[in-house]
């Protein structure tokens, strides 16, 4: 067992508040600004099912599906993308415990797209070219009229 500090157990109480405040269902440390191999997620209707992740690593992955994405990072925006219709997962949990979870649907999905972020990617960028450079501009635009 790996020993889970005091650090790290603020880090996932502070994210999971960030979370839940955004709304969203899941967030990775990146996207908080701390470099961190951390994730959080709740895909719970009441928000009561926090999972941690730490130091996560996808084991395996079979099979396709296509899963409208949005995020935190991007909002407002939201489109299909394809990924691993069900996947094996590795890391530790909020009290350093290693365990290895089966996930596939949403779950599997958002595993992959919170990994993503700590990787230094972002949904958008499984998307056509075309589709890249309309939400370029579209995000432009937004920062223009806020100005």
């Amino acid at each position: 067992m790996t020993e889970v500090n005091d650090e790290i157990r603020r880090l996932v109480r502070d994210m999971a508040e960030t979370m839940y405040d955004a709304p969203g269902i899941g967030l990775a440390a990146t996207q908080v600004d701390v470099h961190k191999q951390v994730i959080v997620m709740d895909l719970s209707e009441d928000k009561s099912q926090l999972q941690v992740f730490i130091n996560p690593k996808i084991l395996s992955k079979c099979g396709t599906q296509d899963y409208e994405e949005g995020c935190l990072s991007v909002p407002g925006i939201y489109d299909v993308v394809t990924r691993a219709e069900s996947i094996t997962v590795e890391a530790l949990n909020e009290r350093g415990e290693k365990f290895t979870l089966e996930a596939d649907g949403l779950l599997a999905v958002c595993i992959q797209h919170e990994i993503d972020h700590l990787l230094g990617k972002v949904f958008v960028e499984y998307l056509s070219g075309l589709k890249q450079s309309r939400i370029k501009n579209k995000l432009k635009k937004r920062q223009r009229e806020r100005a």
